[in-house]
This record gives structure tokens, sequence and C-alpha cells, in this order.
């Protein structure tokens, strides 16, 4: 990973800043913040872009995002020339973007899951837009990390099975990881709109684990300078490391 001018040691921000050089910023976003404001929540007060603006005292221009429940590598230009240039690699789909998520059930070693997606509009956000829209392609690759099973039941059976995988998604379509593997009958641990709630149960009420375990773990693309490819990678965060040692202690 570049890093040229990481958080100060010893200094506690309120961002975890991952990468920073004179033209990128990337934050560790944490579950349950907005990238910036929204009609989603207006009784939301924080944000990631404006306590990144106050945080290093410069204006960051957003060039991509994550869904608010999504932890992980959330990346800003600091002008508006080079965030049209980013902004372009993440169009033309040249920017390889890698997830990792905890997911119901045993899933195979590797595979990808070529699926089609009608567009998820939100009544509010989306009212304007087109409510027509056919569905558009959707790729999502995988690989298989951990596995472990519980003794713990969700349902019928009297132990639960769960995955570690690495993602990478092909295209970006609106909420492509989880609508993907819900339809793959491995729907991710704290998804609140196409999850289990019986196993999201199971881990705020085992675990102590209420969020999403989805994570953006790392960036790869061509720095707008200097043509380098360069990786940008985000550790999975406190509650979510925290759930994976919680079920690898409680292995069967």
């Amino acid at each position: 990973m570049n890093d040229r001018n990481s958080a100060e040691q010893g200094a506690d921000p309120a961002l975890e800043v991952v990468f920073q050089d004179d033209s990128l910023v990337a934050i560790n976003k944490p579950a349950g913040l907005f990238v910036h404001r929204s009609r989603l929540d207006v009784y939301a007060t924080e944000f990631a872009l404006q306590m990144l603006r106050d945080q290093i005292q410069q204006f960051v221009f957003p060039v991509h995002r994550l869904d608010r429940p999504t932890s992980g590598v959330l990346l800003f230009a600091l002008d508006e020339v080079n965030a049209a240039a980013v902004s372009k690699q993440f169009e033309e789909r040249s920017v390889q973007k890698t997830y990792h998520a905890i997911v119901r059930g045993f899933v195979a070693e590797s595979g990808e899951w070529d699926e089609p997606l009608v567009e998820k509009q939100d009544r509010i956000v989306d009212r304007q837009a087109r409510q027509d829209k056919p569905a558009q392609s959707a790729a999502t690759r995988f690989e298989l990390v951990r596995q472990w099973e519980v003794p713990y039941s969700a349902g019928k059976y009297p132990a639960s099975r769960y995955s570690l995988a690495r993602i990478r998604p092909l295209t970006g379509r609106k909420h492509q990881i989880r609508r993907h593997f819900n339809h793959m009958a491995h729907p991710i641990i704290g998804d609140t709109t196409y999850g289990d709630r019986r196993h999201n149960r199971l881990f705020a009420e085992q675990f102590g684990c209420h969020r999403l375990l989805l994570a953006a773990t790392e960036l790869e693309l061509a720095h707008p300078v200097t043509g380098e490819r360069i990786t940008i990678a985000a550790g999975l965060g406190g509650e979510f490391e925290r759930a994976s040692e919680s079920l690898s202690r409680a292995q069967v």
C-alpha cells in the first residue's frame, strides 16, 4: 500500500486515514456512516465527507460511494481535476474492488455469479427516476477464505454454518453483492434488507454483532497523476473482526 502521509503517530483521529498524498486521500469508513448528506436519513448529523474535510483541513471530492452499512476503503480526490480522472476509472470499470463478507452457509471454494439485476430504487431519493429500467448485467466473483460451524441454532438445525468470502464485483450495480449472495442462498450476515433475520438475530444475541458484515477491503487503480497502479487497503474493522473471532471460539 502506498501511503506517504498517514495519520500522526499517537493521534486518535475521528476517521482512520489509510492513504494520503498530494492528490488522493482514503479512509476506512466505519459502518453506519453516510458518505455525504442524504435524504435517506434527514436526522443523520455526521458524514464522511465533512468529517474528513475538517480532519485534514482540506476540501475533498468523493469519487465513488459505499452504502451506509458497509465499511471499508472510501476514496476522495483533493481537487476537481483528479476527482474527474478517478471517477472516470470507476465508470470504465478499470478499478479493481475487493470486499470481504461473512455469509450464511458454506460457500464453494470459488465461483462467479452472473445474474442481471433490475435497479433497486429508493422511494425518496429515486422518485424522479425511470421506473421501468430493464435489468442490467451484473457479475460477482468470489472465493472462500474460511468456514465455521457453531453449536447455535437459527432454525431447524442444531448448528449453524458460516463462511468468510473474498469478493470481487465485476460490475457496480446497486446492492449487487448483497443481492447476488442472497440469490445464491448465502445472505450476508447483518443485512436487514436482503438477509436472513434468524441468523442476524443469532449474531446479535450470541456475539453482540449488529452490523452488516460486508467490508470494502481493497481498491486497485491507476494513480491520476503518475499512472502507476496503486493498491489501497483497509482492515475489516473492530466489530467485524470480533465477530470472526467469536465464530472461531465457538466453532464445533
